[in-house]
């Protein structure tokens, strides 16, 4: 039997189509990372997503880590696909 070949257009692509299928656009969305605990990746995901975005924290029993939910207004997949993007960016992150 063949495996079915997977390119990260095609991944995109399935996402997409349950991103559409679960979501009703524009919608609040929820985010969820993972960062090693230090000041400017808070600033780093507060710019990433903007002021109006409503942030929430815990930081792990160590103090090493702290995990982010963040809920904000996105218009489309695509959206939601770059704010991943451009959060991947931040050194050491776990996108959840």
């Amino acid at each position: 039997m063949k495996e079915e070949e997977t390119s990260p257009k095609s991944d995109r692509d399935r996402m997409r189509k349950q991103l559409n299928e679960t979501h009703k656009w524009p919608c609040e969305f929820m985010f969820k990372f993972v960062v090693p605990n230090a000041n400017e990746n808070e600033a780093a995901l507060r710019a990433i997503f903007g002021i109006k975005a409503r942030l929430s924290f815990r930081e792990s029993k160590t103090g090493k880590y702290r995990s982010f939910t963040i809920k904000c207004q996105v218009e489309n997949a695509d959206e939601v696909f770059s704010k991943y993007e451009a959060a991947a960016k931040i050194p050491g992150i776990i996108s959840l």
